[in-house]
């Protein structure tokens, strides 16, 4: 354990440099975090109704593994960032996501078009289902099919 310890010790000349890092501060809730960013960037809407929206997504070099596909990862984020969007309400935070199952059906390549379904299953008090298909837009083949569960406390309604 003291080995481990030392190796993750700073050395004067790391610790100054890490000193003169300046991080700046995110408004959450008033701009997108470097996450969001990275994750999302590059979706679009292609259609929205109350409880359902489909989007377009192009897979991007930066969220695939070491074979050229789209990393599970990237697509358990999708699902939920797809899942959390028919749920979410103006002014009120974010609801937490508390139960996600996603079976990976097929692979997505650099490049591959995706169309991504997001449909509300539900609501009883805090709790909402979503359910959210990917599908390759050239193909037809479905990628990922996931079921997502969502919960915001009954008093952050009340804000």
């Amino acid at each position: 354990m003291e080995d481990a310890k030392k190796c993750l010790e700073l050395t004067p000349e790391e610790s100054e440099a890490v000193s003169r890092v300046v991080v700046p501060e995110i408004r959450v809730g008033k701009e997108p975090s470097l996450y969001d960013l990275f994750a999302t960037t590059g979706i679009r809407v292609d259609q929205v109704e109350p409880g359902f929206a489909v989007c377009s997504f192009k897979v991007p070099p930066r969220l695939t593994d070491k074979d050229g596909n789209l990393s599970n990862g990237a697509i358990a984020n999708l699902v939920d960032v797809a899942g959390a969007s028919l749920i979410y309400v103006k002014g009120l935070p974010m609801n937490v996501s508390v139960d996600m199952s996603i079976s990976y059906v097929s692979k997505a390549k650099i490049d591959d078009e995706l169309e991504i379904t997001s449909k509300r299953l539900g609501q009883k008090g805090g709790y909402s289902g979503t359910s959210v298909l990917m599908r390759n837009k050239a193909t037809g083949e479905i990628v990922a099919e996931g079921r997502h569960s969502l919960f915001r406390s009954p008093a952050a309604s009340k804000l």
